[in-house]
């Protein structure tokens, strides 16, 4: 019977351990493993990469400096108006509560007190509604230009009708409403307040003076 070849048989290799190299060959040299490399520098907003140009050249700092010079600034803040100046204000008032008949001696009691407390007698104008004041009428006797002439000196204590016209102002200003009609009081009242630089004096029934005491503020 004729003999059939025997097929050569094949076996699956099994993993294992590398095989030494024979002598005489050379092992191959290994190839180093990709890792992280440096990590490239980084670039300005809006300069060119790698593949876009030449590479930016980095500013020194004079250049930056000058740079942000040229850059406009934000416009300044408008400088505030000054304040607008306000009207002066007027005299501060003062009443008295007295009856006709005692305004005189409130307005005399009024300008001891002013004295007292340091005020000089120039800087003072005594003004009545009804009649004179005694010092007035002395004064007046011996003839007008004597009598205004002590106004225009200035250096003492002055008393004059509420309703003369030649009365000038005076830092000080009281008021004796000793008499009078009512309207003669409301037109004097205002002018004694337009008369007065700092302060007013009024000596008088509250209840009628209380309505043209500020008239003239």
């Amino acid at each position: 019977m004729p003999l059939i070849p025997e097929e050569p048989q094949i076996h699956e290799s099994v993993p294992g351990p590398r095989a030494t190299p024979a002598a005489g060959r050379t092992a191959p040299t290994p190839r180093p493993v990709p890792g992280p490399g440096p990590r490239p520098a980084p670039r300005r907003p809006g300069s060119p990469g790698p593949n876009r140009g030449s590479a930016a050249t980095p500013l020194t700092p004079a250049q930056r400096t000058a740079g942000d010079a040229a850059k406009p600034g934000p416009p300044a803040a408008p400088k505030p108006a000054p304040p607008a100046a306000s009207a002066p204000a007027g005299p501060q008032i003062q009443l008295i509560p007295a009856s006709p008949e005692g305004a005189l001696d409130a307005a005399d009691e009024a300008v001891d007190l002013l004295l007292d407390s340091g005020r000089a007698p120039g800087e003072i104008l005594v003004l009545t509604t009804g009649e004179q004041h005694p010092w007035a009428a002395h004064e007046l006797s011996f003839g007008e230009a004597s009598y205004w002439g002590q106004q225009d000196a200035g250096d003492d204590v002055f008393y004059a009708s509420a309703t003369a016209r030649r009365v000038t102002a005076r830092p000080v200003v009281v008021v004796a409403v000793n008499g009078g009609a009512d309207d003669a009081v409301a037109r004097a009242l205002p002018e004694a307040t337009r008369r007065a630089g700092t302060l007013l004096i009024v000596c008088g029934d509250p209840q009628r003076v209380s309505a043209h005491i500020t008239a003239g503020v």
